[in-house]
């Protein structure tokens, strides 16, 4: 054991010391210094000169940075001692391997911090006998450090830099029969591996190497720790502590916001509690200004950084980016980071960064002219992973990119008010050219709705310069789509007022925001404000634009059909009949809108009554779009799906069931099987299978349905919660009428709580349950239950109402089941 004040060298005292694992060219080390030649270049010998004092051991070498304040003992702690003394493994960068540790991470997280910790915890505890730090930020920094090692230990020359650094890490170099010396080299944010090509401290069984880095390159894989943020706890504690220390008290739910407005980056939140008692400013009044865009994030650093920090957050990350810039496809990495920095931190789908305007975007901040393609824009995400400025992980492609917020708002706080608003357009052009037409992975479709909430929330000004971006259109039919109906109706309520406070109220934005809500407030269950909002909004369109114009004739086509769905059927027919002479006018009779107007005039038709008329009318509408749009076009598949509808409802249930297994075939072929319209499709062909006599048969199928349904939509999918009242039912005709209404059950929960209580679903699902606990064998449960239906049929939907009448029919029905005389 070596002596624990003098410093004898890492040998026997007298010993020799070879040079080299050959055994070759060596020096004779006494008393701390070196008396006999180093070898250098060519066939130059260095001698040192006079003899330097021994060093005593343990020996520091290099300048740790102070303890940071209030100090947080992570998790990244115990990991790093625990790597550090439980075994020693590779990392191999290039041809070197190295036994150590690597702490990687973005900048701010605390890095340099952590391995301060881990060297002066290990120094003070007696595990070190020589600890060398050094800020390694190039290649010429590492040698100057090794070097300084030689000459403090070693005695080396200090004029031969390179000579002393070679020397140093010979030395480190186990030695045969020689005593242990127990060293530790922290490498400090190192900018780029290929620096440490040649100048990796050697492996052995008593030194251990620990590095700070940025970068995320595979030759640092071996051995990496990824430091992270604070956890939340660990954000609170911080600030209380921080402010605490000035007497400074704040509340914990505001503290709390406070760092989750800075994303837990530790260096954010040091700096926000030094600028909160600096500046004598409450938390809400800091949150405030980092809330004002206005106010850029180094203006909210204080004027002294704590801790003997050199950068402000907003600069932390400027040198990562110029690097990252510089990597391959060169000059790509700002420009992208740019795009990502408007987007949800939380995820960005690869798609939309490789979209055809992003693409642009790249190309116009490329110093060559040449088209940027989509491999070199994930080459500069890649480059920017590198750095710990973004997380890349393309095996989850809907969220494939990472931002930290505060990155994001250090990297907006660099453009001028006209980049930011030209960036800001392209980015939902971007967002716009990713959202598939049909959202068949509802996946893809949340994090892209999340993504444009971010944008519109980050840049809302410049998305209605000079008119409303229609990515704000298509977010709100997202929702609807995604059967988040209520959701839905309350953007289009948002976005009608924004247009119209900002376009005026006679914009034809505002209107086709106008036309929006409307729509989908009628999905949400108000048809009859469906019905209302339609009619003014038609007077507006008819005021602006003419009562030819296109968005006025959709406007009639929505009016009709809404006129329908709260009861006027015949009313319905009415109004498609007179849209259709007009289409016919102003479009001709191929046009597809025209076509259309015939589609909703047929099934009106139908729904009022004549069964056998729609049937007629779908038939002729078929030959049109066949010769019009051809087989495959998914109008075509529409009017035969409604076809073989209209002819069960005639009474030709098998033929029905045949016509759908038809259609099904050809679905899945052209719109794949998970399509709605393809599950559309299969939950008609149960029903029909259901009416032609196959109650087992259809329950079977809407039992395989409902779990496609389920993967597909999500659970509470208006089309998924139509399956479940459908599967109910079959198995209610298949015999077991206590698990229809148990089943009944679970479904009007689910349907208040997803569309509300006054939702025409919901009140049908009230109804089918009340018939099932009936034919269950309580007559008297289902008619005090469609006695109350009938008064919540008569609040929402008026006496009228078709399904209002069909309650009045159930429940004299069902009292007459219990002996009671029904009402007139």
């Amino acid at each position: 054991m070596l002596d624990p004040t003098v410093f004898e060298g890492a040998l026997v005292a007298g010993g020799e010391v070879p040079y080299g694992a050959d055994g070759g060219d060596h020096v004779d080390f006494r008393g701390g210094v070196f008396t006999g030649p180093v070898t250098g270049k060519g066939d130059h010998n260095h001698y040192y000169g006079a003899l330097r004092p021994a060093a005593v051991w343990p020996h520091q070498v290099g300048v740790m940075p102070p303890r940071a304040g209030c100090f947080q003992t992570r998790a990244e702690v115990v990991r790093l001692r625990e790597a550090l003394t439980g075994g020693q493994a590779a990392v191999l960068v290039g041809q070197d391997t190295v036994h150590g540790q690597v702490l990687a991470g973005m900048g701010g997280v605390g890095k340099t911090q952590l391995a301060a910790d881990y060297a002066r915890t290990a120094l003070r505890a007696g595990e070190l006998d020589v600890l060398v730090w050094i800020t390694a930020s190039n290649a010429t920094a590492v040698t100057s450090g090794y070097a300084q090692a030689a000459v403090e230990i070693l005695g080396a020359d200090p004029a031969d830099r390179e000579t002393a650094a070679r020397a140093f890490l010979a030395w480190l170099e186990p030695k045969a029969n020689a005593a242990p010396c127990r060293w530790l080299v922290v490498l400090d944010d190192v900018t780029d591996p290929a620096d440490l090509n040649g100048l990796w401290p050697p492996a052995g069984p008593h030194g251990r190497t620990l590095i700070t880095t940025r970068r995320q390159d595979a030759a640092l894989a071996g051995r990496l720790i990824k430091v992270g943020l604070f956890t939340e706890a660990e954000s609170l504690a911080y600030l209380t502590a921080a402010l605490g220390a000035r007497s400074r008290r704040e509340p914990d739910e505001q503290l709390a916001a406070l760092a989750h407005d800075l994303g837990h980056l530790p260096l954010a939140l040091s700096q926000a509690a030094a600028y909160l008692i600096d500046a004598g400013i409450s938390a809400t009044a800091y949150r405030a200004r980092l809330a004002d865009r206005a106010t850029l994030l180094a203006d909210a650093a204080p004027e002294v950084l704590p801790d003997g920090q050199t950068q402000t957050a907003a600069a932390a990350w400027s040198l990562s980016v110029e690097r990252a810039d510089t990597l391959r496809p060169v000059g790509l990495a700002r420009p992208m980071l740019q795009l990502a920095s408007l987007l949800s931190p939380n995820g960005i789908p690869e798609t939309v960064l490789t979209s055809a305007p992003a693409l642009a975007h790249l190309t116009r901040h490329r110093k060559t002219p040449v088209s940027v393609t989509a491999d070199e824009a994930v080459g500069a995400l890649r480059a920017l992973h590198r750095l710990s400025l973004i997380d890349h992980i393309p095996a989850s492609p809907h969220q494939a990119v990472r931002v930290h917020q505060v990155i994001q708002r250090a990297t907006r706080d660099t453009l001028t008010p006209d980049q930011h608003d030209r960036l800001a357009r392209t980015t939902a052009d971007a967002l716009t050219t990713a959202w598939p037409a049909i959202e068949r992975d509802t996946e893809l479709a949340q994090a892209l709705r999340a993504n444009a909430t971010t944008l519109t929330r980050t840049a809302e000004d410049a998305l209605y310069q000079p008119y409303a971006h229609r990515l704000l259109y298509r977010a709100g039919r997202s929702l609807g789509e995604a059967g988040q109906v209520i959701a839905a109706t309350a953007h289009f309520h948002r976005l009608t007022e924004t247009t119209g406070h900002r376009l005026g109220p006679g914009h034809p934005d505002t209107l086709a925001a106008r036309h929006s809500l409307a729509r989908w407030r009628g999905y949400a269950g108000d048809a009859a404000g469906a019905v209302a909002a339609f009619e003014e909004l038609l007077a507006d369109w008819l005021r602006v634009l003419g009562e030819d114009h296109p968005d006025t004739l959709t406007t009639r086509d929505d009016l009709a059909r809404w006129r329908g769905e709260a009861g006027d059927a015949a009313g319905a027919v009415a109004a498609f009949e007179e849209l259709l002479a007009d289409r016919l006018r102003v479009q001709g009779e191929d046009h597809p809108h025209t076509l259309t107007a015939r589609h909703n005039l047929a099934y009106w038709r139908g729904t009022a009554g004549d069964a056998a008329g729609a049937v007629a009318a779908f038939e002729e509408l078929l030959a049109d779009r066949l010769r019009v749009l051809g087989e495959d076009h998914p109008h075509t598949l529409t009017t035969r799906n409604n076809l073989a509808s209209w002819r069960g409802e005639a009474g030709d249930a098998a033929g029905a069931a045949a016509a759908f297994e038809e259609l099904l075939a050809d679905r899945v072929r052209v719109l794949g099987e998970d399509h709605p319209e393809t599950l559309a499709a299969r939950h008609n062909l149960a029903s029909w299978r259901g009416e032609a006599g196959d109650a087992a048969g259809a329950a079977a199928a809407y039992e395989q349905l409902l779990a496609d349904q389920v993967r597909v939509q999500g659970e509470n999918h208006p089309a998924t919660l139509t399956t479940r009242n459908n599967l109910a039912s079959w198995r209610g005709e298949a015999g077991d009428a206590a698990g229809a209404a148990a089943a009944y059950e679970q479904l009007l929960a689910d349907r208040v709580q997803v569309q509300g209580e006054n939702h025409p679903a919901t009140l049908g699902t009230r109804n089918n349950l009340a018939y099932w606990r009936g034919e269950a064998g309580d007559a008297a449960g289902a008619a005090v239950a469609f006695e109350e239906l009938l008064a919540d049929r008569l609040r929402v939907q008026g006496e009228d109402h078709p399904d209002t009448l069909t309650t009045r029919r159930n429940l004299a029905y069902w009292r007459g089941k219990t002996g009671e005389t029904p009402l007139a």
